[in-house]
């Protein structure tokens, strides 16, 4: 069953739905409150490469209004082609057909190791296991994971040097000891993708006195099927055979530590763009 195939029968399981576009436009929606509480009145659109609004849609929206200039934000934690390059190629050609190039688009640089992102994580981890004793969440086992990509698309980009950075930071603010691992890699993949696997990282803790297993996706800023089927279903259930309790941790989504990073970095564009 190739990766396609996979995916539509988790979305199957939900009802052929996928929470990712509402909660992109109530991200969208919860930054451009945040940015008016900075005197900074500006509207926040949103464009997709797979689903409507398209970027074309999005861009000719934008120079309707009267933009020529535009912040872009890439909604991906980790840098790799297919994460962040490919947005910005196809955002510029979305550009050069829809307005011939006469808008402008400057990007926020990658936020993986910024107080506001790592913080929210962290505060996320924490809230998962507020009703435990401080002794069972010293013990836990704690993974942090990213999406799986192809270990030559690995090699070729800052992804998992990004992806290790994160972890570490949050781990230290955690005080506590952490393995990382992929997951959503297709099923028998024709090429090596990046390991270890999270379902086969939990199954190597079987019968080794471990009660309990945090999982945080820090790769993923929202709660989309990728999370609640591969980690809430596949990855839980895995975990219940191994006889441990698995407890996942929010996405940043709306957090309001993540959101006030990102209006902080569109402020700071700002104002250098006027000096």
């Amino acid at each position: 069953m190739n990766r396609a195939k996979e995916v539509a029968k988790h979305y199957n399981h939900f009802g052929g739905f996928s929470p990712f576009n509402e909660l992109t436009f109530k991200q969208a929606e919860t930054l451009r409150g945040v940015l008016k509480t900075k005197k900074l009145d500006l509207p926040v659109y949103v464009g997709m490469r797979n689903w409507s609004p398209f970027f074309g849609e999005a861009i000719e929206q934008m120079v309707a209004n009267g933009s020529r200039n535009v912040i872009g934000i890439i909604l991906s934690s980790f840098q790799s082609n297919a994460s962040w390059e490919r947005y910005q190629k196809e955002v510029q050609d979305a550009v050069q057909n829809s307005t011939n190039g006469s808008l402008t688009v400057h990007y926020i640089k990658p936020w993986y190791k910024e107080n506001g992102f790592v913080d929210a994580i962290t505060d996320l981890i924490r809230s998962s296991c507020r009703d435990w004793g401080p002794e069972r969440f010293k013990r836990a086992n704690l993974i942090l994971t990213a999406h799986a990509i192809p270990q030559v698309a690995a090699e070729r980009s800052p992804y998992t040097t990004q992806f290790l950075a994160t972890a570490k930071l949050i781990a230290s603010k955690l005080d506590k000891d952490y393995e990382t691992a992929y997951q959503s890699a297709p099923d028998n993949p024709s090429i090596p993708w990046t390991q270890p696997d999270i379902e086969n990282l939990i199954k190597l803790k079987k019968g080794k006195n471990v009660g309990d297993i945090i999982v945080s996706p820090i790769g993923f800023l929202c709660d989309h099927v990728e999370v609640l089927y591969d980690l809430d279903i596949a990855a839980n259930e895995t975990a219940q055979s191994c006889g441990i309790n698995m407890t996942r941790s929010g996405t940043v989504g709306n957090h309001p530590l993540f959101i006030e990073m990102l209006a902080g970095r569109i402020e700071n564009i700002l104002l250098n763009s006027e000096k």
